[in-house]
């Protein structure tokens, strides 16, 4: 699984890298890469986990989707836990932005192609609930971080989101074991297909402002992404490999929390006013070295329950 997952990962870079040739000669300008973005969050990311509960109704998926769950509220625990624990208040550092890219991650962006490449509709189909959580966390906790206000309204923004009521609808249609009919369900299913592709160009044309000379430079982004991408996850795994679960909702967890920092943190730092240039650095950075760090993470989760098991 770990030579599927760096397979990936190398595919998606360079989807990444069209991206930022794209934004490089103008083909792409800031202006059209927001509306690309919202058409993949707020379209085509929605549709495709739509589409991942148009499976056969089995009593296998419902206990491991709700154990997905359950492990995620965990997981989410243990990585604001590990945020706040090893990222400490100093004059001068961007601590809410760094905190933020530590606890989210690209779990829709670069999480689902991921887990479909391991695992199909399937997998997809469990990463609904971490995703689920990830929208609660990140709206509610996620906002407060970065904008230093308390706003209840954001929580109710929560279900109005897209993928929330893709997941709802898809939930409803899959204990109702409603069939989209085959028409209808082809041409939604070629939306679905574009997710990967356009994520990763997006990604590409958000990262291509960065100053790499800069970036280099820095010391706090290699420390944030160590946490981000090795130190967090290998903690999860051990965590993780003490519940006897489905090996496939395991990886699925970690792989989307193990994924590099989430873009949103660079969005939301626009929105309020704060350091977004860092974020951006952070968000390259991490997606860059992400092509190393998930299979070794997927590797040591495969090791450490073989000796578990």
């Amino acid at each position: 699984m770990a030579g599927t997952i760096l397979r990936q990962t190398i595919i998606m870079l360079m989807l990444i890298a069209v991206g930022i040739i794209c934004a490089k000669t103008g083909i792409i300008t800031k202006d059209a890469n927001k509306s690309l973005s919202k058409l993949v969050l707020q379209v085509v990311n929605p549709i495709l986990i739509l589409m991942a509960y148009q499976t056969e109704y089995r009593t296998e998926l419902v206990r491991n989707l709700l154990i997905t769950a359950a492990l995620s509220v965990l997981a989410y625990a243990v990585m604001i836990g590990a945020a706040y624990l090893l990222i400490r208040n100093k004059e001068g550092r961007e601590t809410e932005i760094e905190r933020f890219s530590a606890i989210y991650s690209n779990c829709g962006f670069m999480g689902i192609p991921l887990v479909d490449a391991l695992f199909g509709t399937e997998g997809v189909f469990y990463l609904t609930a971490f995703v689920t959580v990830f929208n609660f966390v990140v709206w509610t906790h996620g906002i407060i971080l970065i904008s230093g206000e308390k706003n209840l309204k954001q929580v109710v923004k929560v279900f109005y989101s897209p993928t929330i009521i893709a997941i709802v609808l898809g939930i409803i249609m899959f204990f109702a074991r409603i069939k989209i009919p085959e028409i209808p369900a082809e041409a939604l299913n070629y939306i679905a297909a574009l997710n990967t592709p356009l994520a990763m160009i997006v990604s590409g044309v958000t990262m291509a402002d960065t100053n790499v000379i800069k970036l280099l430079k820095k010391p706090s982004i290699y420390y944030i992404c160590l946490l981000k991408l090795i130190i967090i996850p290998a903690v999860l795994i051990f965590i993780l490999a003490l519940f006897d679960v489905d090996e496939k909702v395991r990886l699925t967890v970690i792989v989307a929390a193990a994924a590099p920092p989430a873009a949103m943190c660079t969005l939301q730092c626009i929105r309020y006013n704060r350091n977004s240039l860092y974020a951006s650095e952070i968000f390259t950075a991490g997606t860059v070295l992400s092509i190393g760090t998930l299979p070794l993470v997927v590797k040591i989760t495969e090791n450490i329950g073989c000796l578990f098991g």
